[in-house]
């Protein structure tokens, strides 16, 4: 299991969407993009995109190389034309420090938070995630493929 959170995150505004029926969801959908929802969008799917958005409004949306690949891909996906079918997209992650990474290993979960110096895990610094997937599997791996960060 990996989760990549940026923090922080405050569960306070995200926990008011959770409570919205699919009545209120329309409403606030309407509000806050000037037009209905899709047809046939569930009231859970607009409660996370509600949900998504006030975080963005908080914490700032995606990074610009994240906003790059989406506007690549969807461009594909209207023309039906593949940019580069033999060159994967690259991983645009870039890790902020304040993020935290969490892996579950072995039935453990493994927290790490990204810090300007490199990582810090248990209490302990670390100069790269592959000294932390190392210190957890005892042998070694390499750490953005281990935290989920890197294409297989």
């Amino acid at each position: 299991m990996n989760i990549v959170a940026t923090v922080p995150v405050t569960a306070a505004p995200l926990s008011k969407f959770e409570a919205l029926d699919r009545e209120a969801c329309l409403k606030r959908w309407r509000k806050q993009f000037g037009h209905e929802p899709p047809r046939y969008v569930s009231v859970e799917f607009m409660r996370r995109v509600l949900a998504f958005e006030a975080q963005a409004k908080i914490y700032g949306g995606h990074s610009r190389a994240v906003r790059h690949v989406l506007r690549s891909i969807l461009k594909e996906v209207e023309t039906g034309k593949p940019k580069d079918a033999a060159k994967p997209v690259p991983s645009p992650v870039t890790l902020r420090p304040g993020t935290y990474l969490v892996r579950e290993w072995n039935g453990r979960p493994y927290r790490v938070e990204v810090t300007d110096n490199g990582f810090l895990m248990d209490g302990k610094a670390y100069g790269s995630l592959s000294a932390i997937a190392q210190k957890i599997t005892g042998t070694v791996w390499s750490g953005p493929r281990f935290f989920g960060l890197a294409r297989t």
